[in-house]
């Protein structure tokens, strides 16, 4: 860290994990525990009202990995919190991550007990990556899924990520309109994020800036003035109707100048019932190609209740319910042990049971290329279909460049549309089959023999 304290917000510290990877990681030093582990990440149960989950998150985890380190300063911290041995933390001045990792690329749709993560690495650099690693994948997944719905509600209606001032946190804002883009939103209202992975931004006005005018109409002129390309009025300051009846004329004689005021946007009020009115009033001023945006407390079911009802939105912006995931904002999910020192292992909590030992997902498709189900077998299991988790790390670096998040937007596009039609649909549909195979049954109940003989 910085003599600040501040922390670049790709280079998080090592100490932002939980103390209790570190207890174990005392013991496991002092017990010369090093052999090697394999832990999976997967989700236990689907949320209420999901049909499936988007996985997200993947080259932030990597980009931990790549990076992780202790400084001098978190390790004299440690050594004198007087929780731990000195010799334990001086060997954490050399800790870095040598792993393997095996992954389901990202924007791929998935389902409980499929793991989309699997870390092998000798064990403390595997149990210490647990808190981070599920911070990262279970919030941008539960992100790109919600988002992905809307999506599905909205077919080829613009959508733009609004959701940075009510994000849980500028890493939150970040990392929620980058998984919304690559779960198939069109662009982001947060700079930062258009800097970082090249996301299109979208913006227009604030209430705020129609009352710093004395006169609303002086408003949108200026704002047309100063952004001739680019100009959308938001009309709901006052009175919706009587603005957009204000702006016909100006949009006219603007037109005569050069200036196009391309749209503008409703953020109150019965959106539908305004939407008609102003598509009305802009048609039968000679406006037909000015477009119409939504803001304003919106999710997945609005959104399709608007474009169903078949009210003329063109576009919507959508913030706190998405980046949230206001119904259901956390994943039931787990980094497991599965393997150590060559042998599988296998928790039987009630409840959070697992199957053991390293895992492939392999999915199989019908005739017309729409996911058929997936059987969960054992790593070098042999069958038809197509495995998800491929090797992405190896010896703690990546295998290839990563992709650009326009190239993960276009493949998860790809893959929803693969799902079949009634896991596109909002409703509860009938679970995607996921069948675990004979030999991995077998597997666990050899490790339950195993362990009771013990």
């Amino acid at each position: 860290p910085s003599s600040s304290g501040r922390l670049p917000p790709d280079m998080p510290s090592a100490l932002l994990t939980d103390l209790y990877q570190l207890t174990m990681l005392q013991v496991y030093h002092d017990r010369g525990m090093s052999g090697t582990a394999a832990f999976e990440f997967f989700v236990r149960k689907m949320p209420e009202h999901r049909n499936f989950l988007v996985a997200a998150g993947l080259e932030q985890v990597l980009d931990y990995l790549e990076a992780l380190h202790f400084t001098e300063e978190e390790l004299a911290w440690l050594a004198g919190c007087g929780r731990f041995g000195r010799d334990f933390v001086d060997s954490l001045a050399a800790l870095r991550f040598t792993g393997e990792v095996a992954a389901v690329p990202e924007g791929t749709p998935f389902f409980p007990d499929e793991p989309i993560l699997r870390v092998v690495a000798p064990l403390p650099q595997a149990q210490l990556v647990e808190t981070r690693i599920i911070n990262l994948l279970q919030f941008q997944t539960m992100i790109a899924s919600k988002a992905a719905r809307v999506r599905l509600a909205a077919p080829g209606k613009l959508l733009v990520d609004f959701g940075l001032r009510r994000a849980h946190g500028a890493e939150a804002g970040l990392l929620s309109a980058r998984a919304s883009y690559l779960a198939g939103f069109d662009g982001t209202s947060n700079m930062q994020a258009g800097m970082q992975w090249d996301i299109p931004l979208y913006g227009t006005m604030a209430h705020s800036y129609i009352q710093a005018h004395d006169s609303e109409l002086q408003g949108f002129e200026d704002f047309a003035r100063s952004h001739p390309s680019a100009a959308t009025m938001l009309i709901d300051t006052y009175d919706t109707e009587a603005a957009a009846r204000k702006l016909v004329p100006l949009a006219h004689r603007l037109a005569g100048e050069g200036i196009a005021v391309n749209a503008v946007r409703i953020d109150s009020g019965d959106l539908a019932a305004h939407a008609c009115s102003v598509r009305r009033i802009l048609d039968d001023g000679g406006l037909p190609s000015v477009k119409i945006f939504a803001s304003g407390n919106l999710d997945e079911y609005r959104v399709q209740s608007l474009v169903e009802g078949g009210v003329p939105i063109d576009g919507f912006g959508v913030g706190t319910r998405m980046n949230t995931s206001a119904d259901a904002p956390y994943l039931d999910c787990a980094y497991n042990l599965q393997e150590y020192a060559g042998l599988p292992r296998r928790k039987r909590s009630e409840g959070k049971a697992t199957w053991p030992g390293r895992k492939q997902v392999i999915r199989n498709f019908d005739g017309a290329g729409f996911m058929a189900g997936d059987l969960l077998a054992t790593m070098d299991a042999a069958s038809a279909g197509q495995g998800l988790l491929q090797e992405v790390m190896r010896n703690g670096r990546r295998r290839q460049p990563s992709p650009s998040v326009q190239d993960v937007r276009r493949r998860a596009q790809e893959e929803l549309a693969r799902l079949p039609a009634p896991l596109r649909g909002l409703a509860a549909a009938p679970a995607y089959p996921v069948t675990v195979s004979g030999p991995l049954r077998a597997l666990a109940r050899e490790v339950d023999r195993q362990t009771t003989a013990d």
